[in-house]
């Protein structure tokens, strides 16, 4: 200080002050045997293994890493098992048959076994190094409208300083420090059973504590997405976040405005769909994050007027994916985003209604418009438009229970989610009990248990009302069942013949077949319809 006055005094020039550098702690490699980790290996992936083995034949460092040694660490079995290894990417892709280079801000390889829905994917990175921003390229723009400007580039930084691109090559020690949080950073080799720790993880996976390895709010900045995984680690393993870890989160919150669209999207699955939906929104609101982050989860949780049912509709479809996780069953993206949207799709369909629209054409547009401003232009965005559109479109045609339309619809690919969309209604009082009960009847019956269904209905329809000036049968005035949803008859003549059966003469109409214990099965609260797959790559 006294040198930089006297310069001024003497009229010398001070150079413009450097902005401050967080240093991160490059860490002491620590390595605990299998008697001090205890590991179970019967937890491990074969194929997992396979891969650190051949890498390791061949002369190369190689060690499952991440998340997958964190959930080892805690007893339970990782979904995605990740390796990291010191080959290049094109030294990785030499070693296997079916492997391929991906990605651009991080070049990684795909290693694929299998085929169809059963394949299965093992992620190979190559040890990173450790470079500050500053010493980074800076480009004005972000991953889409400075493409031109990242070609070729290894390591580039945007104006705020988030990581554009980060493909330097390092040691294993730079590699664990540029991690995110220190329960992150741990690496395991099935072949020695040996945990290489450099930043103290495993003492905080035993406390259930989650801390970020160096400066938190630089380490946000270069990538603001940390942010989401921290809420979302906390609320899965239970885990509290260290003070200077959680300090920054609010006020960095800000720079996720900056993050593609499609990564922020594939950050809010990870959320929902592990198993701790519940425990992930509470953190969100906890930590502030619950509105202006996700513009899926603003539909659902902040809407603009207060709807009971909507929430609870809402919770009861993460209650049920969280079931559906935890008892091994798959889930759909799919049918969790119909659940979330589907009333900010019924305002809409509702608006262009009283607008004159027609039903069928009015529910079209609202799905599209719904679509465009709350899910955007993702990935995969072809593949969930369709499954979320065929969800909704079926909730009228539900309404429809003719012979040929019910036929029709039962044999529907998507039947079963839109089905158990239509259970999740009648759970919250949006359509009768008594409608999701007889297409749950209808679904798992015999084609006689079918017919007398059907004939039910229509006897239920049909009866003698006296006419204005004659004394013929008229069909009765529509029960709540079909005035739910009033595009019922629009949207029902994709189904069959697109006519109704004719009413008749109530007098001379054979009476209806004895009516036959109908199969009951535990109602699954909506959520059996995760059971179809997303395939797409949302």
């Amino acid at each position: 200080m006294i040198k930089k006055f006297i310069n001024r005094l003497l009229g010398k020039d001070v150079a413009a002050p450097t902005p401050d550098v967080a240093v991160v702690t490059l860490g002491r490699r620590v390595e605990y045997a299998q008697a001090e980790h205890g590991i179970d290996a019967h937890l491990l992936d074969e194929n997992a293994v396979r891969v650190v083995r051949t890498l390791k034949d061949a002369g190369h460092e190689a060690y499952v890493v991440g998340g997958a040694v964190r959930d080892l660490l805690v007893g339970r079995r990782p979904k995605d098992f990740d390796v990291a290894t010191d080959a290049t990417p094109e030294e990785v892709k030499g070693l296997f048959r079916r492997a391929f280079i991906i990605g651009r801000r991080f070049r990684i390889v795909h290693v694929v076994f299998g085929r169809g829905r059963e394949h299965e994917v093992i992620e190979v990175s190559t040890f990173r190094a450790l470079l500050e921003s500053v010493a980074a390229e800076q480009v004005a723009g972000n991953e889409k409208t400075s493409r031109a400007a990242l070609a070729g580039k290894s390591h580039v930084v945007d104006a705020a300083g988030r990581v554009l691109r980060d493909n330097v090559w390092g040691p294993q020690v730079e590699d664990a420090a540029r991690r995110d949080f220190t329960v992150n950073a741990m690496y395991y080799d099935p072949v020695s059973e040996v945990v290489v720790d450099y930043h103290n993880g495993l003492v905080d996976v035993r406390s259930k504590m989650l801390r970020m390895i160096g400066d938190a709010e630089s380490r946000y900045r270069e990538d603001p997405v940390r942010i989401v995984r921290a809420v979302r680690f906390a609320a899965k393993l239970g885990f509290t976040l260290e003070p200077k870890t959680l300090r920054p989160i609010k006020a960095m919150s800000a720079l996720l405005a900056n993050v593609p669209a499609s990564r922020l999207f594939d950050e809010m699955i990870k959320l929902l769909q592990t198993g701790h939906a519940l425990a992930s929104i509470d953190e969100l609101r906890k930590q502030g994050l619950d509105r202006g982050v996700f513009p899926i989860l603003d539909a659902a949780l902040a809407p603009a007027a207060a709807n009971p049912q909507r929430e609870k509709f809402v919770r009861l479809a993460l209650e049920d994916t969280d079931r559906r996780v935890h008892e091994g069953r798959p889930v759909a993206p799919s049918f969790m985003l119909a659940c979330l949207l589907w009333h900010d799709a019924q305002e809409r369909w509702s608006a262009l209604r009283a607008q004159g629209e027609a039903p069928f054409p009015a529910l079209q547009q609202a799905i599209d418009a719904v679509f465009d401003a709350r899910i955007g232009d993702i990935s995969g965005r072809g593949k969930l438009a369709a499954d979320m559109r065929e969800i909704w479109q079926m909730q009228p045609r539900f309404e429809r229970r003719t012979a040929a339309s019910a036929a029709a619809l039962v044999e529907q690919p998507r039947f079963r989610a839109g089905y158990d969309f239509l259970r999740l209604r009648a759970d919250v009082g949006d359509v009768p009990v008594e409608l999701a009960d007889w297409w749950e009847d209808y679904s798992l019956g015999s084609d006689e248990e079918r017919e007398a269904l059907v004939e039910e209905i229509r006897a239920s329809q049909v009866r003698r009302v006296p006419g204005p000036r004659s004394g013929g049968a008229q069909k009765a005035p529509a029960t709540r069942a079909e005035d739910a949803l009033s595009v019922g008859t629009d949207a029902g003549a994709e189904d069959g013949d697109g006519s109704e059966e004719p009413p008749g003469d109530a007098e001379s109409a054979e009476p209806a077949p004895a009516k036959r214990r109908r199969r009951r099965r535990r109602r699954p609260a909506g959520g059996a319809a995760n059971a179809a797959p997303f395939t797409g790559d949302a």
